[in-house]
């Protein structure tokens, strides 16, 4: 697919250049109002007689006729196309620039490989290589033969690491007429996988009720179109009233592999998921969330303990924003979770539906609130662009129109997911591995023949089969020593969980009734802290009257949903919608393990509001808070 230089116009370095020719073009501008001070508008001068005038128009139009000449030659020097740049390279992250890879030494070879495998490392598997690009980011291009030298040297490099390579697009780059056209090429570089180290991203799919969710993905991960009537979402309900209404009630995972060529690896091709997991190089773990308005907080629980590294938000070509719509995305964006939009069911409608619904998203996007800068996408260089620039900005959303029973625009979000970047960086991958175990428990399972199992996130550290853990809080605020059986990731074995990896957990006899979803499981070293209180700075989004001390609501931070109340609002006596104060809540159940830091989001009714974890209340400390509390209370009282 070829471009033109103006295609870089977004870039950093375009628009100094296109002010310097600006300003010089200005400063050459002829000013078309000025009159002479000797002569009138209509050329009437100071002198008197026919054959004055004639004399000062002929030499006015010499005069003109010079001038213009000497200023479009100017224009001509200063009109020359700057060339067109990319960011400079950067020492670190998965990115590489290359001018030209033709004929190497072996030496240089050897350096070119390590590099790669570098770039890999910190890509988690995947690194992008930009041939015919210098280190400061200018597109200098390659001819047809260096570009085919360049792009073979590139594949020794990849089969020397064990990758492979896909060529993304190609592009002209002709920005002096003076030379012959020469091409840039982006190319995409992935590791095979080795040992289950497959780069693994999960999405929260969002959206309002009958939008079309669970169809796409029943057509992602199956291979299959839709009928029209819903039988691509089949295999994906996990109760019988899901299947005779319709409605997913319940969070399920479904998974899209794709290969080290960036091949789609699903169900139509595998049996087994076990058979996707060995053949992928890259998985996409989809998390399908409720869409009706009953299962709000079904929905919340998945945003907030799955971590989900992106949100995508369905929303029906025929329908437009409705329903829960607005909320999903507000509460995609109230977490931080980039997001993506896919308009589905455009073969209901006509084009001018699906450019109305668009249109509405786009006003959506561009309000305050949200600020956010929709991009439409059309064709398989805007699904590239798009996955590039949806992780390095947190303002772009990326918009697909797609149907799932024509296949429409399908192929377009395939590209997106493929070249999708993981948020995090190896480095901070390593960090997060060096610390202690920390296991989020989000299910509860029984299995014959196995045991107790628990689902979950692994927050932190790593956790091998056989490892010690302790698992709490109980509601006395204990912790219970117990030992990992066998560990699956994607309902395959798995030896080893590395952070930020979910996967289940058998357990063997445990007591089930023992545990309940909220709870971490640990290492013994880590000594964890438990709060039946703790302070957070939050903002009151909505509220129909005044929150204050003694209000409750359910309160959601990472995997843990309690019911809590307000004990205190410092420096407050009420909150009304939009203000901000440092509450104290208290939990009325039993005590939990929460982080400092950590996102809080609570609710009750039309009531929402949104924080963070400020401080800790150890239970000694409440219990001494408490007493302090009744006893001011009671002096008030007498």
């Amino acid at each position: 697919m070829l471009f033109h230089y103006r295609e870089f116009r977004l870039l950093p370095a375009i628009p100094r250049f296109q002010a310097d020719i600006l300003s010089s073009a200005m400063v050459d501008l002829p000013e078309s109002g000025a009159v002479s001070p000797g002569h009138s508008r209509h050329g009437q001068g100071s002198g008197s007689g026919n054959n004055g005038k004639k004399t000062s128009k002929k030499s006015r139009t010499r005069r003109g006729r010079r001038g213009r000449r000497r200023r479009n030659k100017k224009n001509n020097r200063n009109n020359k196309t700057p060339p067109p740049y990319l960011p400079p390279e950067a020492e670190e992250g998965n990115i590489e620039y290359k001018l030209k890879l033709v004929n190497p030494t072996q030496y240089r070879f050897e350096h070119l490989a390590t590099q790669l495998k570098w770039r890999l490392q910190e890509g988690r598997g995947e690194a992008v290589y930009q041939i015919g690009v210098e280190d400061n980011g200018l597109l200098v291009g390659l001819t047809e033969a260096d570009m085919k030298a360049s792009l073979k040297t590139l594949r020794r490099m990849a089969e020397k690491v064990g990758a492979d390579i896909t060529l993304l697009r190609e592009r002209e780059v002709d920005y002096d007429s003076d030379r012959n056209t020469r091409k840039i090429a982006e190319v995409l570089v992935r590791k095979v996988p080795d040992d289950q180290q497959f780069l693994d991203l999960r999405v929260a799919v969002l959206g309002n009720v009958d939008s079309g969710k669970s169809t796409l993905l029943g057509v992602l991960t199956q291979g299959e179109l839709d009928n029209g009537r819903g039988r691509a979402r089949l295999n994906l309900f996990r109760h019988l009233h899901e299947i005779q209404t319709g409605r997913t009630s319940s969070i399920s995972f479904e998974i899209l592999g794709f290969n080290s060529k960036g091949e789609v690896v699903n169900y139509s091709e595998s049996r087994t998921a076990e058979e996707i997991c060995e053949s992928s190089s890259k998985m996409i773990t989809f998390i399908d969330l409720a869409g009706h308005h009953k299962y709000l907080k079904t929905t919340i629980f998945g945003l907030t303990s799955y971590c989900p590294d992106f949100a995508m938000l369905v929303v029906s070509a025929n329908t437009g924003i409705a329903g829960t719509t607005r909320e999903h995305l507000g509460l995609a964006m109230a977490l931080k979770v980039p997001i993506f939009i896919v308009v589905s069911k455009v073969d209901l409608c006509s084009r001018g539906t699906v450019e109305r619904t668009v249109r509405q998203l786009e006003r959506v996007l561009k309000q305050p609130g949200c600020n956010k800068v929709p991009m439409v996408v059309s064709n398989p260089d805007d699904a590239v662009t798009a996955a590039q620039q949806f992780t390095q900005s947190a303002c772009i959303t990326p918009i697909f129109t797609l149907s799932t029973v024509s296949g429409e625009s399908l192929d377009l979000l395939k590209v997106f997911l493929n070249i999708l970047p993981p948020l995090s960086n190896s480095k901070e991958q390593e960090e997060l591995m060096q610390q202690l175990t920390e296991f989020q428990v989000d299910e509860i399972y029984s299995v014959p023949d196995v045991g107790t199992v628990v689902g979950g996130t692994l927050y932190s550290g790593v956790c091998r089969e056989g490892e010690r853990l302790v698992v709490g809080p109980t509601d006395e605020g204990r912790f219970l020593r117990l030992k990992v059986g066998s560990i699956q990731r994607n309902r395959s074995a798995c030896r080893v969980l590395r952070a930020g990896q979910a996967a289940t957990l058998a357990l063997g006899n445990f007591d089930r009734s023992l545990l309940r979803k909220g709870m971490v499981m640990v290492s013994p070293k880590m000594n964890p802290t438990i709060c039946c209180q703790f302070e957070a700075a939050i903002v009151l989004l909505f509220h129909a009257k005044t929150f204050r001390r003694g209000s409750q609501v359910t309160v959601h931070v990472g995997n843990v949903r309690q019911t809590a109340t307000v004990e205190c609002l410092h420096g407050k006596d009420e909150l009304r919608t939009g203000e901000r104060a440092v509450v104290r809540f208290c939990f009325i159940k039993h005590p939990e393990y929460l982080r400092l830091g950590a996102k809080m989001l609570f609710r009750e009714g039309v009531t929402k509001g949104i924080g963070h974890v400020t401080r800790l209340l150890p239970p000694f400390q409440n219990h001494d808070q408490n007493q302090k509390q009744n006893h001011d209370q009671n002096l008030l009282e007498n």
